[in-house]
């Protein structure tokens, strides 16, 4: 696996600007700069190999490398997994299942889930793609004290897909 990051010997720059706290912040030569780090038994670490110059640290970078994996699982669990539910519907749905599937959709927006319902066209269906449009906006329409619409109905295929997420943000059920 390749390092991230550029150390002591593998810098190429012929000069870098050195930060952080136990050095005076400034350009220096790269060999200066390694000389630094030598005396004071830690690595020259290149930050921002974008910049002109460079920009290098004098850390340890066993324990840098320790923290920035450590940062990236704080992230990755803070990070929300979104789950998506879907709920499909038949161009001639009835009254009932329509009230039925509405309910149902409800307990997930409160939930905290997104809500990903579509018309299914099977067949010569298809011709009656207003009935699929008109159905799922009354379905965004039922719903709107709850949810609010992030994608609008929309054809692909053999389906109208329509987005609903939840107004206010609920703790994720697992």
């Amino acid at each position: 696996m390749e390092e991230p990051y550029k150390v002591n010997d593998k810098i190429t720059a012929r000069e870098v600007r050195l930060v952080g706290d136990n050095v005076e912040q400034g350009v220096y030569p790269v060999r200066v700069a390694q000389q630094m780090a030598n005396e004071q038994n830690l690595d020259l670490v290149e930050i921002s190999p974008t910049a002109v110059p460079p920009v290098c640290r004098i850390i340890d970078y066993s324990k840098f490398k320790y923290e920035q994996k450590k940062k990236t699982r704080e992230m990755k669990a803070k990070a929300q997994k979104v789950v998506i539910k879907e709920i499909r519907f038949g161009p001639n749905t009835d009254d009932h299942d329509f009230e039925f599937k509405m309910k149902h959709a409800k307990a997930f927006l409160e939930s905290g889930f997104k809500i990903k319902s579509y018309v299914h066209f099977v067949g010569r269906t298809i011709v009656f793609k207003e009935r699929g449009e008109i159905l799922l906006l009354k379905f965004a329409q039922a719903l709107e004290d709850v949810a609010k619409v992030e994608q609008l109905p929309k054809l692909e295929g053999k389906r109208m897909f329509l987005i609903l997420a939840p107004k206010v943000a609920a703790p994720v059920k697992k």
